[in-house]
């Protein structure tokens, strides 16, 4: 649905050149929820409003359902971007327009009548929990209806594309899941194709299905969720992760760490449960059948893509060979990562 073939933008700023974008290649899969993550200044932002040409690339093609943008005049493109909805951060609604009015705007700037703007924002209304507050002002509404009349707004054109450029940062984290369903929502009864920018692993996690990681204008690794948080490969990937599932140790455990063995030193392992791994007595287990003793010290459970993932941290004392078979045992049956030693 968009692919991103070698894109690259360069801003000038204070007579030097600045790589937003640094031969980005990118493929967003027809109805699928992708997640760009990345810190401040990666180029995330960038990235998305070159998706829709607000920011025009140095070179580099983007298509969308078929169609090259880059390729198109003005017209040409002002026509394609009905097929583009767009949400942000700051919801940019009209204030002396009531949300009825503000989710007709585009179909008033594209000329509708009255009787394709009523058929038309109605069902978005119900679809958004906005019907309540069909007559309401901007300024009766919290902040979690503002975006989602902003969500509205960007529906009514029923565009095939959805970006979202940070649309949950300005929310609380309960308003924030409730947007992240109603995208959900979005995505499988609408079959509309979701791009979201966000520096939140939580919305990574949560809705989306491949997620790609900026760095300094670069893509630098790119996953389904899942493998994603098994699996990070580079080391901010793994910053990320660990930001999300609260991988990091105590400052007090890892004071201990050595990051080598020593005569009469004990593992410290990271062990990832998946699916129904998750609810299977596999520590015991272990513990029982070799005679070793775990020391829990980190626990977690979380749903990443809908599956529950379980994320324990422990150190294992014992004989050295029972410890060996203990983690044997576990490898055969989850993710099982040495992190250090402790004496």
């Amino acid at each position: 649905m968009i692919e991103l073939k070698n894109l690259t933008k360069v801003f000038k700023v204070g007579g030097r050149e600045l790589k937003a974008l640094d031969g980005i290649n990118l493929t967003v899969p027809e109805g699928s929820i992708y997640g760009v993550i990345g810190s401040s200044g990666a180029g995330k932002s960038t990235l998305i409003r070159c998706v829709n040409m607000l920011e025009r690339p140095g070179s580099g093609r983007v298509i969308v359902d078929g169609q090259d943008l880059t390729q198109l005049t003005g017209k040409e493109l002002r026509l394609v971007r009905h097929n583009i909805g767009m949400i942000f951060q700051h919801f940019n609604l009209l204030s002396s327009r009531t949300v009825y009015q503000n989710i007709a705007l585009p179909l008033e700037l594209a000329g509708a009548s009255s009787q394709e703007i009523e058929t038309a924002v109605i069902p978005l209304l119900d679809l958004t929990g906005l019907k309540e507050k069909r007559d309401s002002y901007p300024s009766q509404l919290s902040g979690g209806q503002k975006q989602r009349v902003a969500i509205a707004r960007a529906l009514a054109s029923k565009p095939k594309v959805l970006l979202c450029d940070e649309a949950t940062s300005a929310l609380d984290p309960q308003t924030t899941r409730s947007i992240l369903g109603l995208l959900k929502d979005i995505n499988r009864e609408l079959k509309i194709t979701v791009l979201i920018i966000t520096h939140e692993m939580d919305v990574v996690k949560t809705i989306c299905d491949r997620v790609a990681i900026l760095s300094h204008g670069q893509l630098i690794e790119e996953n389904d969720v899942e493998s994603f948080f098994l699996n990070p490969k580079t080391e901010l990937s793994r910053e990320f992760v660990c930001s999300a599932i609260h991988q990091k140790p105590a400052a007090e455990v890892e004071s201990r760490f050595q990051s080598e063995p020593t005569e009469g030193s004990r593992p410290v392992v990271r062990i990832t449960f998946v699916g129904r791994r998750v609810v299977e007595p596999l520590i015991t287990r272990a513990a029982r059948q070799f005679g070793t003793d775990f020391v829990i010290l980190q626990a977690d459970i979380e749903t990443v893509h809908g599956k529950s993932m379980g994320f324990l941290m422990v150190e294992i004392m014992g004989e050295e060979s029972d410890v060996e078979a203990s983690m044997t045992f576990l490898r055969d049956n989850v993710q099982v990562e040495v992190v250090g030693y402790v004496s």
